[in-house]
């Protein structure tokens, strides 16, 4: 995918508008669904209605004679023709210290399905009407087995075992800390603060559902894969190790994915169907994802349970923390829904905060729903929560001010670089500084009189605080090709675009690298024979990706100094390099960089480059959310948000704000609005729009935020620490800290997110 752009000259710090938006609000994106391959086949998946059985049998004699129907395919057909298993997640033991065992995950289900929405057989079809048609016909007959349905009943310890081979639903576990330290450090506390809570799933639910056409070139064989991802390199590896072919025969491009947030980061049993039944049938095929299959087949979020207690010093200095953590896999283990409990959630558990004693157990556990994966901030937002809401009441249950609290136990300003208890290095961060300044932009002092403004009206209202750090990064490796031509230059970078204006800040990146306008730049992404890369994942994109861009540009002004000074028959020393163009010293004598390009035997300058920065980065920031609560109706408003984030060195602040105003909104879901539930059976209730709620809106105030300046990232050459899920992180404890706050005086102390009106006014009428 690339973008080019005619707006002159950008730099680091511009707040640039993004250039990508000009095509995509004229109509003129190129998403998958766009694209039409002339003469394409459908495929329609038929998929388990129950959440764990034997599959007795299949009859598809009458899918196969329904018109237009070209061929049925089921688990023993890929099976036959070489389809491997997913290939297996690796590194992990269980809590009795052996490795971890999981059952094989297929394209297509074989003898046991798992959960509902488990694809048992593909119909492919001339058209997609005909493909759906067939399905219909498809009946399958289900021996059922003993259901686990949510991860409450998967801790349970009678519960069986959904995973064969394992003693229990408790897949893996990971223990962190010192239990004896936290032990000691408890005896002497003045004060022990004690808090259970739910991290509620979410379904991502982007803005385009998954789509996958894979073209079929008849000549060679090759297939090509079109479809939104997040990661062009690390699907083709999964591709063609589940197809069991060599990468050359596959080719992965990404256009435009609208949205991604995690949810598109890996490898999907629909790509693999689709693949197949092209080599198959040497035709180009589609699978169109519908809203209802993003439900139950797209990896979900969150799901989590913590025992959290907090042991405090008289004064409110915390001595030390001890956490049980319990997060669900769901159905099949991915890498990311096992790393964000047991790996990904603990690095922040601590958060901006001098622990001295800390001690978290961690456990995973299969059940019969939908695989969890990464969804916006991945561990971060979990981890923060559970922080602040402790923060919160430890605050209140020793009558300290939740301000002063947080001032207290922060890492202190000299402190760095901070080294915490997981072992993590924090390079940067002015945490007090941060806060001080929510406090000042949210108006926190002037509450008292906004309050009696809403009590007037009858209403409850309350203000929350949250204060918050992430963690950037992820593969510390990353790629870049810069290739100068007659016409221009392109960078060819393997991180990608997804709706997060990454495009746009590259550009500024080579603007003020390069010295050359913007309508002389693109970027290239999001195909595996043209880029090289780790994907966008982790907040990766600018830290890495962007580090990489620069340094990128650096090696290719080499290269062209060294062809500029043979063409110029000058020492590269005696050269000055100003608005794209090489000139002699203390003379006019000089020749532009496209010039140059045109002057080499292929008119082409070509450098490629590796960037690697081996440590994560901590953004950081402050949030002071105010709602408003009507006692009669339970109905939450959302009255201010405020955030101000230390992301070091901003490329481009608007597109900052864009993301923290993106983050927050989803944040706001999670508190109030969203809750994908299973019942006992394993049936997912609220899998569509009449029964899952997406904040609108009308939902959001105005939303304020702001930079905190002043604090660059140490361990990259951009300073910059990333951005992309601080909105997300923050935003949820300090909505649900500030319902909390307005229904204190009504004897409420604890509320299970989301805060629904339901939720709401039954415990206000308890």
């Amino acid at each position: 995918m690339t973008e080019a752009v005619t707006r002159g000259k950008s730099r680091a710090g511009d707040s640039l508008r993004r250039v990508e938006d000009d095509r995509l609000i004229t109509g003129k994106g190129k998403f998958t669904d766009n694209r039409a391959s002339a003469g394409e086949l459908h495929v329609h998946l038929v998929r388990s209605y129950v959440a764990h059985a034997r599959v007795a049998s299949l009859d598809l004699e009458a899918a196969r004679q329904s018109p237009g129907v070209v061929a049925v395919y089921t688990a023993a057909d890929l099976a036959a023709d070489g389809v491997n298993p997913f290939p297996a997640v690796k590194g992990f033991t269980r809590p009795d210290g052996e490795p971890m065992v999981h059952p094989d995950r297929h394209a297509i289900a074989g003898d046991v399905v798992r959960h509902v929405g488990e694809i048992v057989a593909a119909v492919v079809a001339e058209t997609q009407a005909q493909a759906a048609d067939g399905a219909s016909l498809v009946e399958v007959d289900y021996d059922e087995l003993p259901v686990t349905g949510s991860l409450e009943q998967a801790v349970e310890a009678n519960t069986p075992a959904i995973w064969e081979g394992c003693p229990s639903n408790a897949v893996a576990y990971k223990e962190f800390g010192d239990a004896e330290a936290v032990a000691q450090a408890f005896a002497q506390a003045a004060h022990v603060s004690k808090l259970d809570l739910r991290n509620n799933r979410l379904v991502g639910n982007a803005l385009e559902p998954r789509t996958v056409l894979c073209e079929y070139d008849a000549e060679t064989g090759r297939r090509t894969l079109r479809l939104g991802s997040q990661n062009v390199h690390g699907l083709l590896g999964g591709l063609s190790a589940t197809l069991g072919v060599p990468k050359e025969t596959l080719r992965v491009i990404v256009e435009d994915v609208g949205g991604a947030f995690g949810i598109k980061s890996g490898l999907y049993p629909e790509d693999v169907i689709v693949a197949y039944a092209a080599a198959k049938l040497k035709r180009s095929i589609r699978w169109r994802g519908t809203r209802s299959e993003e439900f139950v087949a797209t990896v979900h979020g969150r799901d989590q349970i913590s025992h959290a207690e907090l042991a405090c010093a008289a004064d409110g200095r915390v001595l030390g923390l001890r956490i049980e953590t319990q997060g669900s896999v769901g159905a099949y283990p991915t890498g990311a829904g096992l790393a964000i409990p047991l790996m990904i959630g603990p690095k922040v558990a601590t958060s901006l905060y001098h622990v001295p004693a800390f001690h978290l157990q961690a456990t995973a556990y299969a059940s019969n729903t939908a695989p969890l994966g990464a969804y916006r901030g991945a561990g971060r937002p979990e981890s923060i929560y559970l922080m602040e809401r402790l923060m919160d009441q430890a605050a209140r249950e020793m009558g300290i001010d939740p301000v002063e609290m947080r001032h207290r136990n922060f890492i202190a300003a000299d402190a760095f670089p901070y080294t915490t208890p997981m072992k993590e290095v924090y390079d940067s961060g002015k945490f007090g500084e941060v806060l001080d300044r929510c406090i000042e932009v949210s108006d926190w002092n002037g509450f008292a009189a906004r309050q009696a403004q809403s009590q007037a009206t009858g209403k409850l209202r309350g203000r929350g605080l949250s204060c918050y750090i992430e963690w950037t990064g992820a593969e510390w490796k990353e790629e870049v090709r810069l290739e100068a031509t007659p016409q221009g230059l392109t960078c060819y970078s393997g991180t990608q675009a997804m709706g997060q204006g990454i495009i746009t800040t590259y550009l500024q990146l080579l603007s003020e690298s390069l010295d050359l306008p913007l309508e002389q730049l693109q970027v290239l992404q999001g195909d595996t024979d043209r880029v090289q890369g780790m994907g966008s994942y982790a907040s990766r994109s600018l830290y890495i990706g962007g580090s990489a861009v620069k340094e990128g540009a650096e090696v290719f002004l080499e290269e062209a100094r060294k062809l500029a000074a043979e063409a110029l028959e000058a020492a590269p020393e005696d050269l000055i390099y100003q608005d794209g163009r090489f000139t002699v010293t203390g003379t006019d004598i000089g020749v532009g960089l496209l010039e140059l390009a045109e002057q080499q035997p292929d008119q082409t300058i070509s450098t490629t480059s590796s960037t690697r920065i081996p440590v994560p980065s901590w953004p950081n920031g402050a949030q002071v959310a105010e709602v408003e609560v009507d006692p009669e109706t339970g109905k939450i408003q959302l009255q201010s948000l405020v955030a101000v984030d230390d992301v070091g060195n901003a490329i481009n602040p608007m597109i900052i704000a864009g993301q923290v105003h993106g983050g927050m909104a989803q944040a706001l879901g999670q508190a109030l609005l969203e809750d994908a539930v299973y019942d006992e059976s394993g049936q997912f209730v609220n899998s569509t729009f009449l029964d899952y709620a997406l904040p609108r809106a009308d939902d959001l105030p105005s939303l304020q935020t702001e930079l905190h300046p002043g604090v660059p990232c140490e361990t990259n050459p951009l300073g910059a620490k990333g951005v992309g899920e601080l909105g997300t992180v923050g935003a949820t404890p300090a909505i649900v800290n500030a319902v909390l706050d307005a229904l204190r005086e009504q004897g409420v102390t604890h509320l299970e997110m989301p805060l629904t009106p339901q939720r709401v006014w039954a415990a206000l009428n308890h």
